[in-house]
């Protein structure tokens, strides 16, 4: 029977912020260097602000949020300029797990998903630009679904479009909250630091 197999993609997929700070890779080291806007700031007054509560649910555009917020942060510039170097600064994949990913494609009882809390034009970008769509049979993000995960109505979506399964989907994110969440929905979550925690799932670790 085949099994649904998701995944997150900030601390996952995507080497980036993770729950743990000392597994973090910040994008935005340079950002007051490069862009005048200073990264402590950029967090606390757009991503923890505007960002989570409207972008995030698809509520608003991250360009119009960026256009609307960044001046007072102390960038003049273009949102559509601020957007790109945001994308490709925040676009490392983990290419271990990419390549364990790549090994579980090509098992013929194996559905391979994305999980994630995501703005539209990210979500794009990660599908289109980054490649995912190669490895994935779908994305579900916050913006599309209009909730965000750990909220039961997130995993109750996903289970909408995948369909009745035969075995719990198996689920790695990198957030405790969120696996609890997905636990509480009935999935098998799987707490996510290192490739190992993937590569050593006794479901994974015989398809490998």
């Amino acid at each position: 029977m085949t099994r649904t197999v998701i995944f997150d993609v900030d601390g996952v997929l995507i080497h980036g912020f993770h729950h743990r700070p000392d597994l973090t890779r910040r994008w935005d080291e340079n950002l007051l260097a490069d862009m005048g806007v200073d990264p402590e700031r950029f967090i606390k007054e757009f991503i923890f602000d505007v960002f989570v509560k409207k972008v995030g649910t698809g509520q608003i555009s991250v360009i119009e949020a960026l256009e609307r917020h960044l001046p007072s942060l102390g960038y003049k510039g273009s949102p559509m300029v601020f957007h790109h170097y945001w994308l490709t600064h925040d676009s490392v994949l983990n290419e271990p797990l990419i390549a364990v990913i790549r090994q579980l494609k090509a098992n013929a009882d194996i559905q391979l998903f994305i999980a994630t809390n995501q703005e539209h034009l990210r979500a794009t970008w990660l599908w289109s630009h980054l490649g995912l769509h190669e490895l994935f049979d779908d994305i579900f993000y916050s913006a599309r679904v209009g909730i965000r995960k750990p909220h039961r109505g997130f995993f109750d979506f996903v289970d909408s479009k995948i369909g009745p399964q035969s075995e719990p989907p198996l689920f790695f994110d990198d957030t405790p909250k969120v696996i609890d969440g997905a636990r509480a929905a009935g999935w098998e979550a799987v707490l996510f630091n290192t490739v190992e925690d993937c590569t050593s799932h006794p479901w994974i670790a015989v398809r490998l």
